[in-house]
């Protein structure tokens, strides 16, 4: 299975770079494995197109204003800092621009010196390990100081709007660098309103990291090593998952954040609690054995979770669904609508 096989062509212009004004106005393509049609509606009607019974399973992770924007002690000289992930307590691993300006040693200061950070190491990964020093707690600096880690194709600065709208409403766990862009569509009302009639909801947490931003630099897809990424699953949430499917409901995950969870913590056809870091990378071949309906946004060409996307229902359905929705001037990625997989 060769890169280019999941290669498309998208018009800049389908980049969507702000958020709709209504979180729920987003549009939703529904596909159906089955009957392989679709089915073009806004995402406030979900639940019209949900299967009956249904768990919704999210994921509350919560993103933190991960980048920043200082300057080095000695000289002065401009550093950005994009945080990938907690080692131990204050000391991250960092990806670093520009790299080559660090050393071990080097001293770093943010927001008129709330924040400093001292350079410990730079592996041969090309990221950096950095311990940071303050006075207060560290995450109420980071929502003062730091800025929303949006990603690279939303050309324009993060704002205020985007403290609120890149984050789900229901995020609470903080720890994530980039959003699990599924659930962003969710509005408390629309929630409240699906589980009036049933629809019930579990939540569970992976923190997306760094993966969710690197390319596949391999061409021989299932040589590719996915970047590890957090996973907890409660065990009363697990026992009730598996309750749910044992009760003939079907698992809808709410994003490939989820799909990844709960095939990790479901690796042996049971989901089970989950407290550790995940690797599991899943393209066409993979043979899923807790989700049954997915939520999902459209994702970037050569992507992970494009092969994910395609893995859950056909690499053939999937790129006619993507034609379908650039005809349809569906808008693309973390702002973009959505499509739901039956």
């Amino acid at each position: 299975m060769k890169l280019t096989d999941f290669d498309y062509d998208l018009p800049p212009d389908r980049i969507a770079q702000v958020p709709l004004k209504n979180r729920d106005a987003s549009r939703l393509m529904v596909i159906d494995r089955q009957t392989r049609e679709f089915h073009h509606t806004q995402f406030s009607e979900i639940g019209e197109h949900l299967p009956d019974p249904a768990l919704l399973v999210l994921n509350d992770t919560k993103v933190i204003p991960a980048r920043l924007i200082g300057n080095k002690s000695e000289t002065g000289g401009k550093i950005e800092l994009l945080l990938v992930q907690e080692k131990e307590i204050d000391t991250w691993e960092v990806l670093a621009k520009p790299l080559r300006m660090l050393r071990i040693g080097t001293q770093l200061i943010f927001g008129d010196g709330v924040l400093k950070a001292e350079v410990l190491e730079k592996p041969d990964s090309g990221n950096c390990i950095v311990r940071f020093t303050y006075a207060g707690v560290f995450f109420e600096i980071l929502a003062e100081i730091g800025m929303m880690p949006l990603p690279p194709y939303i050309r324009r600065l993060p704002d205020e709007e985007d403290k609120v709208r890149y984050q789900s409403v229901y995020a609470t766990t903080e720890g994530a660098i980039a959003a699990p862009t599924a659930g962003l569509h969710f509005t408390p009302e629309l929630l409240e309103k699906l589980q009036r009639n049933g629809i019930e909801t579990a939540m569970l947490t992976l923190h997306v990291g760094i993966g969710t931003f690197q390319p596949v630099k391999v061409e021989s897809v299932q040589t590719h090593k996915m970047h590890a990424e957090y996973i907890h699953l409660a065990e009363t949430t697990a026992n009730r998952i598996q309750q749910a499917r044992e009760a003939g409901s079907k698992i809808v995950a709410i994003g490939t954040t989820v799909v990844r969870s709960l095939e990790t913590a479901g690796a042996t056809g049971t989901v089970k609690p989950y407290n550790g870091d995940s690797e599991l990378f899943i393209y066409p071949g993979y043979q899923f054995k807790i989700v049954d309906v997915l939520l999902t946004n459209f994702h970037l060409p050569k992507s992970t979770l494009l092969m994910l996307v395609s893995a859950f229902a056909d690499r053939a359905l999937i790129q006619k669904a993507y034609q379908e929705a650039l005809l349809h001037e569906y808008r693309f990625y973390s702002y973009g609508d959505a499509m739901l997989i039956l």
